[in-house]
């Protein structure tokens, strides 16, 4: 009877074999937290102390996956490694202030000439014939063709010479890239010298341009004029006052930079 309890008691005894992946596990987890505490600051001392732990706790056997221990790596390649990596973004971040502060520069720039406008506009009387906005392109000034032009005609009126004039005097300070572009509405025209609004539209453009550069001050290589006739209208040209600001030339001072990421 003793015997058979004897027996039954040797059946019974725990299997151990798991405490061998059970120890591997808990060497990696001490590995992961030295790692995770290292990560924060690391340099060439940390580093070092860093990889002889991982060789003290993984030389010792085998891991749970039979794989050989961690191959060493050297400290110094590593810590010249993450300090590129922080050169670049540093520079990376100088970069982008450096570009923020100048156009930053650039819109207070144009502000001054927008109100510089606003002025001359308020002084004579305009505010129906030109307005002036500030956009992520730059600054457009709209002057309304009855400002500049009689009805179908291309050739500037006096007062709108004298506007011309003022404008490129305002123009000089701001070394920028220039558009002047011609509007029409979509009343159709058959004249000798003009046979579509196209043509009226760029003669137009043209003509208010030839003014500006009047001023020696400026460099013409930076001007450019154009007409877009009938097809950008900014009212309906079923009333004849949507029909009078369609009839339009935008003088557009462009940005040197473009809109800066967000």
């Amino acid at each position: 009877m003793a015997k058979k309890a004897r027996k039954h008691h040797h059946e019974e005894h725990m299997d151990e074999t798991w405490l061998i992946p059970y120890a591997d596990l808990l060497t990696l987890l001490l590995a992961l937290f030295i790692v995770l505490f290292a990560s924060s600051k690391i340099d060439a001392a940390k580093f070092d102390q860093l990889m002889r732990s991982f060789n003290v706790a993984l030389n010792g056997g085998v891991s749970v996956l039979d794989q050989p221990s961690a191959v060493p790596i050297d400290p110094s390649m590593a810590q010249q490694t993450f300090n590129r990596s922080q050169q670049e973004e540093q520079e990376k971040t100088e970069e982008q202030k450096k570009f923020e502060r100048e156009y930053k520069q650039e819109t207070e720039d144009l502000q001054k000439l927008q109100q510089q406008l606003e002025g001359y506009i308020q002084q004579n009387q305009l505010q129906d014939k030109l307005q002036t906005r500030l956009t992520e392109q730059g600054l457009l000034i709209t002057i309304l063709d009855n400002a500049l032009f009689d009805s179908g005609s291309a050739a500037l009126k006096p007062e709108a010479r004298k506007l011309a004039t003022e404008m490129s005097a305002m123009l000089v300070p701001h070394p920028k890239q220039v558009t002047v572009t011609g509007h029409t509405d979509n009343v159709p025209i058959n004249k000798p010298e003009f046979p579509s609004n196209w043509d009226l539209s760029v003669k137009r453009a043209v003509n208010f341009l030839k003014i500006l550069l009047e001023n020696k001050s400026l460099d013409p290589s930076k001007f450019s004029a154009t007409g877009k006739g009938e097809y950008h209208p900014v009212a309906s040209n079923s009333t004849p006052e949507g029909r009078a600001k369609n009839r339009r030339v935008e003088v557009a001072i462009l940005r040197n930079l473009s809109s800066p990421p967000k």
